[in-house]
């Protein structure tokens, strides 16, 4: 699902924890929406693997990383099962999962975007790469779910923007020949430490205004 820019049993273990935690949270909208078991785990399965997917479908990535690494398939379907058991442990424990999927966004976003370069693309276009590696398995479960988007809406925090910033950095990293494992890191923290801002202040993209100076009507 990702390029690795750390040893590889630690980008195993980085990568495994961000889709499981994913994988909850796309389990938990299931279970609001009164899904069986089964919609539960592909609800699970989108969330954790949709924004890697598309990205390898948008480079010729093929076949796909979800598809070819033994681990990344399988841990979603367990992820899916403890939400269907213990649904409301979960939900107890959903400020942990909030933090746990801020850093799987920012990691998400630099190995996404690491990847998209790996594959020839410019700066902007694998910027955009990995905020669709971040953000777009989230984006996938809401329209499954019958869902307005949550990156559209403006009454959540900002997500997506968080992922953008974290995709910059690393592009600016790899234009100027500074892309370490450390430096690869200090990126994700970056995106990590905006998401995280933005849940405790509320942080919110701006609308549009009226020329009277107003913002647009709320529907």
């Amino acid at each position: 699902m990702t390029s690795e820019i750390f040893p590889h049993d630690v980008q195993q273990i980085l990568d495994l924890v961000g889709i499981f935690v994913f994988a909850l949270s796309g389990g938990l909208m299931a279970v609001r929406k009164n899904m069986d078991i089964f919609g539960i785990c592909v609800l699970a399965e989108a969330t954790a693997l949709g924004g890697g997917v598309l990205r390898d479908l948008v480079i010729g990535a093929l076949p796909v990383a979800a598809f070819t690494n033994s681990g990344y398939f399988p841990t979603p379907l367990v992820a899916g099962v403890v939400v269907f058991f213990l649904h409301p442990e979960v939900e107890r424990i959903t400020r942990a999962v909030m933090v746990l999927d801020a850093a799987g966004l920012g990691l998400f976003a630099v190995t996404g975007t690491i990847k998209a370069h790996d594959y020839g693309l410019g700066a902007v276009a694998s910027v955009a790469c990995g905020m669709l590696t971040a953000a777009g398995g989230g984006v996938v479960r809401d329209v499954l779910a019958m869902e307005p988007p949550s990156l559209l809406r403006w009454d959540r925090e900002i997500y997506a923007v968080p992922a953008l910033i974290g995709a910059a950095i690393t592009a600016l990293l790899i234009g100027i020949g500074q892309l370490t494992p450390v430096s690869a890191a200090l990126a994700a923290v970056a995106a990590f430490t905006v998401r995280m801002l933005a849940l405790k202040y509320g942080w919110r993209a701006p609308r549009a205004w009226h020329r009277n100076g107003s913002r647009t009507s709320e529907e």
